[in-house]
């Protein structure tokens, strides 16, 4: 089997290429088999408010492009910055693969890919904001 598998709890939902889709009482797994099929995890799903940090910035725009709110080729460059932009700051072995591994998903059309490399260093992140407040 390949394609994308997602596991899903009882009551999770999720956005498929615009139409949302909640999971019955039991948890389930569903096997996208279609390439290139927008999902997006709506418990995973960054609000506008909540747009208030570069990572978050770059993660929202991935976002767009999965929930159809947004062309992905308009996108495409604003992704590209954004990930070149944090590269200038997360120098780090494991921020620079992630950095590179989103990259590689947004000029391979694969925004799934590159929200879920992105969002690994939302973590990362709010630890250095949190040391420069101190």
């Amino acid at each position: 089997m390949s394609g994308l598998v997602l596991k899903l709890a009882p009551k999770e939902r999720v956005l498929i290429n615009g139409a949302v889709i909640e999971n019955g009482d039991r948890r389930s797994r569903l096997a996208i088999m279609t390439p290139n099929a927008n999902i997006l995890r709506l418990r995973d799903a960054i609000h506008p408010e909540e747009v208030n940090t570069p990572v978050r910035r770059v993660c929202y725009i991935a976002q767009l492009v999965l929930s159809g709110d947004t062309d992905p080729e308009e996108a495409r460059m604003q992704l590209l910055r954004g990930i070149e932009q944090l590269s200038q700051v997360l120098k780090d072995h494991d921020s620079r693969a992630q950095l590179n591994a989103a990259t590689l998903a947004v000029i391979e059309n694969q925004h799934y890919q590159a929200l879920k490399a992105l969002r690994t260093l939302l973590p990362r992140e709010e630890r250095l904001l949190a040391a420069g407040a101190s």
